[in-house]
Order: C-alpha cells, then structure tokens, then sequence
C-alpha cells in the first residue's frame, strides 16, 4: 500500500501559532473556501456539509484551524458529555497549508479542549481506510488502531491521559 506522506508535518518547527476560533459571518466564507486536495477527498466531508450537520446535531463543536490570522483549516467534534464520548468527527487541512505542521498543532489544541471536558479519558475517529488515507498522520499523532469498526469505517483512539503533562 502506497503511503500519503503529506498528511504529515515534514517540518520540524512550526513558527505559527494555531488556534481554534468560532465561526461567524464575517469569517464563514473563508473556511468554506478552504478545501484538501483531490485525491484527499474521498476521506473527509466539504467544509460547508460538516458545518451544515453541525447545526443540527446539539453535541456537534466546531471551529476553524487558524495559523496566525489566517484560516487553514477545520474541525468539528462529537461531544457527548452525559454519556463522557469524545469523537474527532471531521477535521482538515487546506491543500495549500498542508505540510506546515498545522495540523499536528491543531490536534494539540484539540486535546487540550476536550481534556478539559467531564469524564474525557479517550478520543475516537473514524476512517475509511484506503490508498492515501489520513491513519498514518493521527498514527503520529499518537491515536491507536483499536481493531474495530463501524460500518465500513475503522476506529483509532487516543488516550488522553497519556497526553496530559506530569503535575
């Protein structure tokens, strides 16, 4: 299987911050503009249809991935916070800001969001597996393969425990 080396952080050092930010209307347009490469599409939902979703689902969180001031990327999280479930619903990388570390960077910043939330000991995605799927870059990252799957889609963890700096 050929491996897709560029949904990885080839730089050793990232010089922009990243930060998650609300989206509102002055910034909606921009984040919908954002967009991975072709070959990447197949793995992760438009922009648009993630925030669409969103707006009816009351435990979706989504933000846009900024590098300084500019938008470089989305996420959007499952959070459930009765039953303590943590999901990586959706997350991307514009084509022209991939490879610059901000990704590895937003994951950071996600952990440290969802650590944060009552009972969070794990964090779950989904994949559909394939030539070129994001698996090896969330592998980096530190996410587990957990052996089970739902529909056609495999399932990696993260335990944020693991993750959370020594007191």
């Amino acid at each position: 299987m050929k491996v897709r080396t560029d949904w990885f952080n080839m730089n050793d050092e990232v010089k922009t911050e990243v930060t998650l930010r609300e989206i509102d209307e002055d910034t909606l347009w921009s984040v919908l503009d954002l967009d991975v490469a072709d070959d990447q599409k197949r793995y992760v939902a438009s922009n648009a249809v993630s925030i669409a979703e969103a707006h009816f689902s009351e435990n979706a969180w989504f933000r846009a991935i900024y590098a300084g001031e500019t938008p470089v990327g989305f996420v959007l999280l499952f959070i459930d916070e009765e039953e303590e479930e943590y999901d990586l619903w959706r997350m991307m990388i514009d084509k022209e800001h991939q490879r610059q570390g901000y990704g590895s960077q937003a994951i950071e910043r996600i952990i440290e969001h969802v650590s944060k939330l009552p009972g969070a000991e794990e964090l779950t995605l989904s994949y559909l597996p394939g030539e070129g799927d994001p698996s090896p870059f969330f592998m980096a990252q530190g996410f587990e393969d957990s052996d089970e799957w739902v529909d056609d889609e495999k399932i990696l963890t993260l335990q944020l425990e693991a993750r959370q700096p020594k007191a």
